[in-house]
């Protein structure tokens, strides 16, 4: 099978349609720039960088960049701005995210062209970055009250003792924003913090700010008040630094290496600090899986956003039983996807971001097969498609001795593997120095989550690929291990960006030795006492 499989490997991917329509051009209004660029603190003589689209290699832009005293300054003005937001009703302030929510499915064509533009992706791909801060929109606006409402405890003694938690904003929070997700990535960690009561300084990555700052834009229209959220510019080894170390709360998605220095640099200062990282992710397949159903998702799971997904599937653990039959199914879907640089819908893949990340996809995929790997299908660049197209590529027969066998590709390249049982395909999907994501597919959904249970990551998904977990906003979402810190969404999406506090009133008699009272007596009384709370099971 697997050497049938290779022999066809090259009559795959095709382009999009020999006489697609005509796609719209691959340029900016150039009135768009200049409007966006007055948003980002920055000086009117500020350096400037080029905005280039991955679908021809052109420039489409040019932005301003911020100095470490542009940063300074947002802080600044941010540090007075917030102590007015904060002290407005939860509800008055979610009333922005709802009007929010209302603008981004409004200009959802507008925002689609530019995160493309930026990102190279497809543009079913870059959708779901729309429904994405949709639904924290919605969320966190009807779920904030809750989150921070003021909640009572049980008191040291029950009845006078009134125990109070409350959640204050932590001032203002540092974000730096990757590449890879424009516009979901740049704004969805900053819309839970603001609904907490805090300010915002974004840092988006150079490649993802036309669509960013488009973001902040409408993020204003929707009501925000003035200097709460400021927009900065530039490289992560200045103007990123700079953000993160004077925050009062450091969100950061990136890289593990760069995230490790983040971590420290916030710990230096007794800063907390949330991070998303790589991935290595598996998507087990057993043998009672819905096979056609597990190849459809897996070519979405191993591919969207070519690959470029911190949540993609990068290994396909298949139950030996079936493994042969899969492969069927899914490669024969890998080598018809076709590829394109068009803004129009039905293009499956789009292109990587750089040069950067199609040499490092190439010299994944090359030292595989150099080394004895079997290509299943790709395995080659695109360039008559655009500068930075790749094909989607399946990978069989890799060893530890290749790079993409514990590294993270970031592309669209995923390896296959085969186990005998349950257990070896736990064992396997575990056995990575990361924990972001998983998959599990199994008919039996039972079996499903008693597999998912043992996978160790942050967010596993029964019979989908990643979408089911991602877009479960009330649910935690994060990664164990070098996969990161902290976690986004849910509770504790909102409640990292405050400081809890214990307010606890005494009435009546106070906590010490009664008067009159021996002490050895008033502690048998007391150790009574706590028996007795136990026995009626006061917690």
């Amino acid at each position: 099978m697997t050497d049938q499989l290779a022999q066809e490997s090259r009559a795959i991917v095709r382009p999009a349609a020999a006489n697609p329509p005509s796609p719209a051009p691959h340029t900016v209004d150039p009135t768009r720039p200049a409007r966006l660029a007055r948003r980002v603190r920055a000086g009117t003589n500020a350096a400037r960088f080029d905005c280039l689209t991955p679908f021809t290699g052109g420039v489409i832009a040019t932005l301003p960049v911020s100095t470490v005293a542009d940063v300074e300054q947002a802080y600044a003005a941010a540090r007075e701005a917030q102590p007015r937001w904060a002290a407005r009703s939860v509800a008055d302030r979610a009333r922005v995210l709802l009007r929010y929510h209302d603008l981004v499915l409004r200009h959802r064509d507008e925002l689609l062209d530019l995160i493309q533009l930026e990102s190279g992706k497809a543009r079913r791909h870059a959708f779901e970055e729309i429904l994405d801060v949709a639904g924290i929109c919605r969320h966190y606006a009807r779920k904030a009250p809750d989150y921070l409402r003021p909640r009572k405890h049980l008191g040291a003694i029950p009845l006078l003792t009134q125990s109070s938690e409350l959640h204050h904003p932590r001032g203002v929070i540092g974000v730096v924003g990757p590449w890879n997700y424009p516009l979901s990535m740049s704004i969805t960690d900053a819309l839970p913090a603001l609904v907490a009561g805090n300010a915002v300084v974004l840092r988006p990555d150079e490649k993802a700010s036309l669509t960013a700052l488009r973001a902040v834009e409408l993020l204003d229209q929707a009501g925000l008040p003035k200097d709460l959220l400021h927009v900065v510019l530039g490289p992560g080894q200045t103007v990123g630094e700079a953000v993160l170390d004077r925050a009062d709360y450091v969100m950061y998605t990136g890289s593990t290496s760069t995230g490790r220095t983040v971590a420290q640099r916030a710990a230096a200062r007794l800063v907390g600090a949330s991070l998303e990282l790589g991935g290595k992710n598996a998507m087990y397949v057993a043998d009672d899986a819905d096979l056609r159903r597990a190849a459809e998702s897996a070519v979405r799971s191993c591919f969207s956003s070519a690959g470029q997904l911190c949540i993609s599937i990068e290994r396909l653990i298949l139950h030996e039983w079936i493994a042969d039959d899969f492969l069927k199914h899914f490669v024969a879907r890998v080598r018809t996807m076709t590829l394109g640089a068009g803004l129009e819908w039905g293009i499956d893949m789009g292109s990587l971001i750089s040069a950067q990340q199609l040499e490092r996809v190439s010299q994944h995929v090359e030292d595989a097969r150099a080394k004895g790997a079997t290509v299943l299908a790709g395995g080659h660049a695109r360039p008559e498609l655009g500068p930075w197209f790749y094909e989607p590529t399946v990978l069989e027969g890799v060893t530890e001795a290749m790079d993409c066998r514990r590294a993270e590709t970031f592309g669209p390249v995923v390896s296959v593997y085969r186990v005998g049982s349950d257990e070896e395909a736990i064992a396997m999907a575990n056995d990575t120095d990361y924990g972001l994501n998983g998959s599990v597919w199994s008919k039996d959904t039972r079996r499903g989550r008693r597999i998912a249970e043992r996978i160790r990551c942050g967010t596993v998904n029964v019979n989908e690929g990643y979408i089911a977990a991602w877009g479960s906003n009330g649910s935690p979402m994060g990664g164990m291990r070098e996969s990161g810190l902290g976690r986004r969404h849910g509770a504790e999406g909102i409640l990292k960006y405050t400081e809890s506090q214990n307010v606890s009133v005494q009435r009546g008699t106070p906590f010490k030795v009664p008067p009159g009272v021996p002490e050895k007596a008033w502690a048998r009384s007391m150790a009574t006492g706590m028996r007795l709370m136990k026995g009626i099971r006061l917690s």
